[in-house]
């Protein structure tokens, strides 16, 4: 029996750019939870962010935000990965060096950025909607880093191979929906995030159904016993699950009428 669902949101929720999600999750997830299994939103996005997408279901759900570097159950931090201090401060030299991409540094209280260009700004405040704070140099920036993210509106083909041959010996470096990439905390993902969410819960793996659909929901995917790869999703990762759909919400509208659920 599946209790717990966890579900990117680039590219699966939300799809083709959308910054908004469909109406209809929000009485799914109620419907869901009014049959005792509950929903997570896991995502490389903010959890202020997050919580403002969700905002009808804001309290029903659980997060994985930052691409499981912050997990967060009924308001309680249950886990979360940092990245060291050096290693952040040379992947800032390194974008800085490489010049044509913005970097985006995310701590617990906010994210902050030391570009001054006003399209990346606007992007992340505007159409993202996140928590931004500017700064001069990201390395005044004294609070724990939870995750790096580079901004390139070309695309990720160049800047990913770029970075993967620096630093990817030292951290994860994962594309995350069409225009960026992230470094991951060592050990933080959303399949570890998942797994602490589980654990907390008293919930198996195999009662745990995920969707995703590129490289940042491997380990999510894999560690649900029942796993969805987005049928557009990247090349490759539909052989990390053991199903593919067009659309979240079709699978779980399938998945409630089994229970017997309705919606409206």
């Amino acid at each position: 029996m599946i209790k717990l669902i966890a579900s990117d949101l680039d590219g699966t929720l939300l799809k083709n750019g959308a910054q908004k999600l469909n109406p209809k999750i929000y009485d799914i997830i109620r419907k869901l939870k009014e049959h005792g299994v509950r929903f997570a939103a896991a995502s490389g996005r903010q959890h202020y962010n997050l919580k403002l997408l969700f905002a009808p279901v804001k309290d029903d759900i659980f997060y994985i935000a930052e691409n499981g570097s912050l997990c967060i159950c009924n308001n309680q931090v249950i886990s979360r990965g940092l990245i060291d201090r050096d290693l952040g401060l040379r992947i800032f030299r390194a974008v800085r060096e490489r010049g044509g991409c913005h970097c985006l540094l995310s701590c617990e209280s906010a994210c902050y950025t030391d570009s001054k260009d006003p399209a990346f700004i606007r992007h992340i405040q505007e159409v993202l909607h996140y928590d931004l704070r500017t700064v001069d140099d990201l390395a005044d920036v004294t609070e724990p880093f939870l995750k790096v993210a580079i901004c390139d509106f070309a695309g990720t083909d160049d800047i990913e191979a770029y970075f993967q041959e620096l630093f990817r010996d030292e951290i994860k470096v994962v594309t995350s929906g069409l225009i960026w990439i992230d470094f991951i905390a060592p050990n933080a993902n959303k399949g570890t995030a998942l797994a602490d969410l589980a654990a907390h819960l008293g919930i198996r793996p195999e009662e745990c159904m995920a969707f995703g659909d590129q490289y940042n929901d491997v380990e999510m995917l894999q560690f649900a016993g029942c796993s969805y790869a987005m049928s557009d999703g990247a090349p490759g990762i539909k052989e990390y699950a053991v199903h593919t759909t067009d659309s979240v919400e079709d699978v779980l509208e399938d998945f409630l009428k089994k229970l017997g659920g309705i919606i409206s």
